[in-house]
């Protein structure tokens, strides 16, 4: 098993028929968590790579009614220091 993690970021918060039809994406073998962070409205997908790809993944959020903005890096880039001034 290669577990791998998809962050999402989505526009509108989730119906509640959404969240019903995300947990029942659990049942679907391969996915093996999801948690939602409300305040940044991103929701991260846990999953077996061996079972699914990050497209089947994406498709499977998107049947349940999760309106996707976009898909994240899970490590953020650097921040840039700006130089000390003179």
């Amino acid at each position: 098993m290669t577990t791998v993690e998809i962050l999402y970021r989505y526009s509108t918060p989730p119906t509640e028929a959404a969240v019903f039809a995300l947990a029942s994406t659990k049942d679907v073998y391969g996915i093996r968590r999801l948690s939602f962070d409300q305040a940044a409205r991103t929701l991260r997908v846990e999953y077996d790579a061996t079972r699914l790809t990050p497209a089947a993944v994406t498709s499977l959020v998107r049947q349940a009614g999760l309106e996707i903005d976009a898909e994240l890096p899970l490590i953020p880039p650097p921040t840039l220091e700006a130089p000390p001034a003179s």
